[in-house]
């Protein structure tokens, strides 16, 4: 790539790994990155009252988590592909994956399964489901798993973000905007957002552009961010008329 566009890649690392992997199979070639997560997932300490008869999980964060906690052959309504797997691998029965969160509200508001359920979830979240849940009559609780802990920018992130270049900045969560925006990064950020409420929330970060991807999944965000880097470079382009 030229002009100094590269990708900014602010999720937890093997996250971000997994999202450049994916971009450069769409994209057909290596793509310049800067990873520098903007938080890490650190695990607390869960204390159970009693083993729940199914689980509610919202991030492959929680699917780990419950891999950890021995409650592996419970039936787990996921959030997005990537729990679903996760939630297999730790020897849970995925009987849901839904879009997004509310997706999944409803169609645990549907099945209307026999509680307790118990959402493991992030010391960050949104949406209050347990409690949604409850007041519709489904026995719910939920139990904070992990944290997300705040990291800084790394030294090159750092020079990177004071300098001249263009970020394509993929962005999956309000917190994840906020931090990044308490990096002040002066580098012009084109901003792919994973919903309206992170676009909300990335435009503290005054971006060069703002797009938000079609639907809050991962392969949408693949599509949205690839489709930011062939506006400052276009692939065909470089590809069928570019010099060796």
């Amino acid at each position: 790539m030229t002009d100094g566009a590269r990708l900014l890649l602010t999720r937890p690392e093997a996250a971000s790994r997994r999202f450049l992997a994916a971009c450069e199979a769409g994209w057909g070639r290596p793509i310049p990155a800067l990873v520098s997560p903007v938080m890490e997932i650190v695990p607390v300490p869960v204390v159970l009252a009693g083993r729940p008869a199914a689980l509610v999980l919202t991030s492959e964060n929680g699917a780990t988590r419950a891999g950890e906690l021995d409650l592996s052959g419970l039936p787990a309504w996921c959030v997005g592909p990537r729990t679903a797997d996760v939630a297999r691998r730790a020897g849970l029965r995925p009987v849901a994956v839904a879009r997004d969160a509310e997706g999944l509200l409803a169609t645990i508001l549907v099945a209307r399964p026999a509680g307790p359920l118990l959402h493991l979830r992030g010391e960050h979240g949104r949406g209050d489901l347990a409690a949604r849940l409850g007041a519709a009559g489904i026995v719910a609780s939920e139990a904070v798993a992990y944290r997300q802990q705040e990291r800084p920018p790394s030294p090159e992130a750092r020079t990177a973000l004071d300098g001249p270049d263009s970020f394509v900045a993929p962005v999956f969560s309000p917190r994840s905007a906020l931090l990044l925006a308490g990096w002040h990064p002066r580098a012009a950020l084109h901003v792919v957002a994973i919903s309206p409420a992170v676009a909300a929330a990335a435009a503290t970060l005054c971006p060069a552009s703002l797009v938000v991807a079609p639907h809050p999944e991962g392969s949408a965000m693949v599509e949205a961010t690839l489709g930011r880097l062939d506006r400052l470079l276009p692939r065909r382009l470089e590809a069928n008329g570019g010099a060796d």
